[in-house]
């Protein structure tokens, strides 16, 4: 019966949740963007900016959320379609009120109503088609499943509702404009009439109409004292960056040309143009546009990293390997540029890189070790080093990153046999070989 239930709850949270894409997009300015604008709203929330994370997933639609824990995922498409840094503030603050309200922990209380409703109507369905009236138990149960999906869709709305309210607080604690959450839900709203706004069902939506969360906050928000305060020029700068570095990088180049033609000569339009000729296969232009943002800002660390990284994509990871090394020390050794770097030094297939890469790889892993394309380079380095056993470790780390537990199960065992014992990479082998075991142990168990 336990197991009958819990199918129920899977299937109802399959009717009323949307699916959630898993890939994540990993940028060094991008993170450090996010960590800009939300650290102040963090703050306000009670939480540590320690703790929270706001991540991206390549994602062309237009949504954020929480799954859990403190990390808030925004989808690619809301920064695209975001006019401005307080707009993206703005949802922010919304998903902070979800992970302070502990929505997501407490959404069982959503699910357990729906699901007795599911089990009552399946309780009925049966007992009228044993009575011999099949059509009456097939309209039982659809009715009951239903009703189901339109409880847990209320319960919903109620904590959309409070997300809103307690991310508007959030804005006024932080000193933050609200305007920037009345336009993206006016956005949306737009988006609502596109779609047909007559014959939107509003009970059958997981959130509040737009017009609705529109009129209900309006009030509150322009009573803030920080309703009219500008959003800070610099913050600004860096989303305009991202937004146009991100349009390069996910959008067709025909489409991010269209946006940022060749008359713009800004920083945004260069940037976006840089990665789009080199998708579109035009490494000339898309030199020349890296080579502006360089001559505009030569050790801004962001623009380094593109012109390099085109450069290692192009085939030539001698020449990138300069414009790499100072962007990883302006950056301080960001752990994903620092990856990139790496990566250019073993490209060249010059083994007297290979020590530089060994230690650029190892802190970058020290920093991030939530990086499996740094887990991969730091293997191919011991690999070509002829160091079997940290290889097998490193392969250990990015299987497990990648959830490939048995790789990881066998990678980590026999690095254990070839490291030597009680140092810090035995040790670390040695967790990872329970570690692993534990979780595959559980997993069986779960599937008797």
């Amino acid at each position: 019966m336990k197991k009958f239930v819990a199918a129920l709850a899977l299937s109802l949270l399959a009717a009323v949740q949307p699916a959630q894409a898993q890939s994540l997009l990993r940028d060094a300015e991008t993170e450090a963007m996010f960590d800009d604008m939300s650290r102040p709203l963090i703050i306000a929330a009670g939480l540590s900016p320690r703790n929270v994370k706001v991540v991206m997933i390549k994602d062309d639609s237009i949504n954020a959320f929480v799954a859990g824990g403190q990390i808030v995922y925004v989808h690619s498409g809301l920064i695209t379609s975001a006019d401005n840094a307080n707009q993206v503030q703005g949802v922010i603050a919304h998903e902070l009120g979800h992970v302070a309200d502990g929505h997501v922990p407490l959404g069982d209380a959503g699910i357990k109503p729906a699901v007795a409703i599911q089990i009552l109507s399946l309780v009925l369905g049966v007992a009228a088609a044993a009575a011999g009236s099949g059509d009456a138990a097939a309209g039982i149960i659809a009715a009951g499943q239903q009703a189901a999906i339109g409880k847990y869709l209320a319960f919903s709305r109620v904590q959309e509702s409070t997300a809103d309210a307690t991310g508007a607080k959030f804005l006024q604690t932080a000193g933050v404009s609200g305007r920037g959450m009345l336009e993206f839900f006016k956005k949306l709203q737009s988006l609502e009439y596109r779609a047909g706004y007559n014959n939107i069902d509003p009970f059958s939506q997981s959130h509040p109409l737009s017009g609705e969360r529109v009129a209900t906050l309006t009030e509150t928000v322009r009573e803030s004292p920080a309703f009219g305060k500008p959003t800070d020029p610099v913050l600004e700068d860096k989303f305009k960056r991202v937004k146009a570095k991100l349009a390069g990088f996910v959008n067709d180049p025909p489409r991010t040309l269209t946006a940022y033609p060749v008359e713009d000569q800004s920083i945004y339009a260069h940037y976006a143009r840089a990665y789009a000729y080199h998708k579109g296969g035009y490494p000339e232009k898309a030199n020349a546009e890296a080579d502006a943002l360089v001559k505009a800002l030569p050790h801004d660390p962001y623009f380094l990293e593109i012109k390099g990284q085109i450069l290692l994509e192009s085939g030539k990871p001698d020449e990138a390997l300069t414009p790499l090394r100072e962007a990883t020390e302006r950056s301080g050794y960001q752990p994903l540029i620092a990856t990139t770097f790496g990566h250019a030094l073993i490209a060249t297939e010059n083994p007297a890189n290979f020590p530089e890469a060994e230690k650029v790889l190892r802190q970058a892993v020290g920093r991030d070790e939530e990086n499996p394309f740094a887990w991969f380079q730091l293997g191919v380095v011991y690999e070509r080093k002829g160091d079997q056993p940290r290889a097998l470790l490193a392969t250990a780390e990015r299987a497990a990153l990648n959830g490939d537990l048995r790789t990881a199960s066998v990678s980590a065992r026999g690095a254990l046999a070839g490291l030597p014992p009680n140092t810090p990479d035995w040790i670390r082998a040695q967790d990872l070989v329970l570690l692993t075991q534990n979780v595959i142990d559980d997993q069986r168990k779960g599937r008797r």
